[in-house]
Formats: structure tokens, sequence, C-alpha cells
């Protein structure tokens, strides 16, 4: 019964999760700001990466996130320090 009664409770806690609506995007990372400081624009990066136009942007509003290999690519060509590149 007890089982019963947990597989219950954690259905109730998936259901619940499953349907919290994001009310605000929360910045994850500063790459449009540190783009700025550094007078470097999307398409150069986008060229110097090997990646879109299209997913520079998307990383720069933080649609979608950079893996943590294309975060280092990204902190080595900028000359800053990785966790420059991330909201503390």
């Amino acid at each position: 019964m007890y089982i019963i009664k947990c597989v219950i409770e954690r259905m109730k806690n998936f259901h619940y999760l499953c349907n919290i609506k994001v009310t605000k995007m929360e910045d994850i990372n500063r790459l449009k700001v540190v783009l700025a400081e550094k007078k470097r624009t999307n398409k150069w990066l986008a060229e110097e990466i090997g990646k879109t136009p299209c997913t520079v942007s998307k990383w720069c509003s933080n649609s979608i996130q950079p893996d943590l290999q294309t975060l280092d690519k990204i902190a080595k060509l900028l000359n800053v320090d990785k966790r420059d590149l991330l909201t503390p």
C-alpha cells in the first residue's frame, strides 16, 4: 500500500512539473553583452566558430545555449574567461 501511495504522489508531482508555465525567460549567458563590449558582431562569431548567424542570434537572446565546448571556443576567441560569459 505504501509503494502505491508513493507512486501516486510522484505522478502528481510529475504532472505538476509538466504543467508549470515559464513566465519569464532567465538570461543564462552574457554573450550579447560581451560581444558588444568587444565590438564584435554575431555574424563575426558565427563565421569564426562555424555556426550559422541564426544559431548565434539564439544564443544571444538566450533562446538556446551553446554547449560547453563551444562556450570554451567563444571565450578564447573573445579573450575572456568562460565565467564572464555566464550570468552570475
